[in-house]
């Protein structure tokens, strides 16, 4: 079997064993999109505990300023790059076992769901096949080509699903946005109007009180005469 197809095989499965983790958080450039950017955060922050450990080391690739500004405060020094959705970047600079993307994936106009997706490195792959780990189904498949190969066809996997994650997630900022905006406009209309019922109870009582006085007022001139 060719790496292509066994690493399209292994793409979502997280339970093999890695020692270096990479995590590449997706988010927007501009706010006003609701929770989106805070749950990719969140959700990034869930695997580095979970990916952590003695010997393992888990790094973040941020896309978006809105999470780069976020996980700056508590994990600057575990950010290796900080890129404006270049996967080649990602894939040829960035050593890893394992690449985990996380993204919010487009379900409607009013609901995204969060993601991760896991790209292999070809040297898990080999070494998995070898050992006869998670791999042990496939053991009757050989797998073809050399290391350079192996690179190549990995990054024809990694490529397109970077590029499905920002495009899922592009849509899901969208729609966030517009529900966000429809929100915003609505609880602006509804706090003009309670806005406009306060103002016009306050001038109808400054009118009244001003009748009144005038009316006291004549109502005493008539009385002195």
């Amino acid at each position: 079997m060719s790496i292509f197809l066994l690493s399209r095989y292994l793409v979502g499965k997280t339970g093999i064993d890695v020692k270096k983790s990479v995590v590449v958080t997706l988010s927007s450039d501009k706010g006003l999109c609701g929770g989106i950017n805070s749950t990719a955060v969140k959700v990034s922050r869930a695997l580095y505990k979970l990916n952590s450990g003695p010997e393992k080391e888990v790094q973040f690739v941020v896309v978006g300023e809105k999470a780069k500004a976020i996980m700056f405060r508590d994990s600057k020094n575990d950010i290796v790059l900080s890129v404006s959705v270049l996967a080649d970047d990602i894939l040829k600079n960035v050593e890893f076992d394992a690449l985990r993307i996380v993204y919010n994936k487009f379900h409607s106009v009013v609901a995204f769901l969060p993601t991760v997706s896991t790209v292999l490195s070809p040297e898990i792959i080999e070494k998995e096949s070898e050992v006869g780990g998670r791999l042990g189904e496939l053991d009757s498949y050989e797998i073809e080509g050399g290391e350079t190969k192996g690179r190549d066809t990995a990054e024809s996997v990694g490529v397109p699903v970077m590029f499905n994650a920002v495009l899922e997630n592009a849509c899901s900022e969208m729609g966030a946005r517009i529900s966000a905006m429809d929100s915003s406009s609505r609880n602006a209309g509804e706090m003009l109007d309670r806005l406009t019922l306060t103002y016009n109870r306050s001038r109808q009582a400054s009118i009244t009180t001003e009748l009144i006085e005038i009316i006291s007022g004549a109502s005493a001139l008539e009385a002195a005469k």
